[in-house]
Formats: structure tokens, C-alpha cells, sequence
């Protein structure tokens, strides 16, 4: 499994928030490279993930979009980095580097805090190559 990291972006996010849910559908839909993997930041995997980085393991309002061995960004980094990933006219938000990343991350704070308001759970089921794409769900 570590050899397959290694060429994937993996999103880590809150698998019982609906917003956060809604995202990952829509990576999914529009990951025409496959290049992304998703887990919940609840997962033994995220846990780890989050404790190797000494980053809190018990509040999950963060989005992490981690390379192995290259890189973790976080909150509109992350979010920006992943539209750019996906390319074609998401390559626009690459003009979101030009707000400060305080000024963004507030946003994406705004945004996190209010979370839970803005979308329903939902029970989404994900096509066969979609699971496929989700490490300890």
C-alpha cells in the first residue's frame, strides 16, 4: 500500500460532517488523473496522520491534502492546491494565491465553524472505483 501513496494525493477530512462529504463527491467526479485518495481524518489512518504531525487528533474542522514523502498543506492551501490538481478551468483558483493566506485561511475558518449548518448528512455511496479510492472507511 505504500508504494501506491506514493503517487497519490491523499484528502483527509471529517467523515461525519455533510459539507466536508459534499467535497469529497465532488473531487471524486472531476478526478479525471486519478490521482487523489481520500480518508477520514476519524480513521486509524488520519489518526496517524495527524499524531505523526503533531497535529490535534480530537477536532476534525481542517482539510488536509498530504503528497507521502513531499508535502502537507492545509485549509484554503490544501483546497487551492487540489483544484489546481485537478486542472482544466480549476486551474482559475490558482488566482487565490494572490489573497493572503490569513485572509483565506479566515474564510475557510468562516466557513468550518458554520459548517455543520450548511449541509445535511446525506448517505452517499460511492460507485465500486470510487471505494476503491477511500483508505479505511
Amino acid at each position: 500500500m505504500e508504494e501506491n501513496l506514493q503517487n497519490k494525493h491523499i484528502v483527509f477530512f471529517d467523515g461525519y460532517c455533510g459539507v466536508c462529504n459534499f467535497w469529497v463527491q465532488w473531487i471524486l467526479e472531476r478526478d479525471k488523473k486519478d490521482q487523489f485518495l481520500f480518508a477520514s481524518l476519524q480513521s486509524d489512518f488520519g489518526q496517524k496522520f495527524l499524531a505523526e504531525r503533531g497535529l490535534n487528533t480530537k477536532i476534525f474542522n481542517t482539510m488536509y491534502l498530504w503528497k507521502p514523502g513531499r508535502y502537507y498543506l492545509e485549509k484554503s492551501k490544501a483546497v487551492l492546491k487540489i483544484a489546481n490538481l485537478l486542472g482544466g478551468i480549476y486551474k482559475v483558483s490558482a488566482l487565490g494565491k494572490i489573497i493572503p493566506s490569513f485572509l483565506s485561511d479566515k474564510i475557510y475558518d468562516t466557513v468550518s465553524k458554520n459548517r455543520m449548518k450548511l449541509a445535511n448528512q446525506k448517505c452517499y455511496l460511492p460507485t465500486p472505483h470510487q471505494r476503491a479510492k477511500f483508505i479505511q472507511v
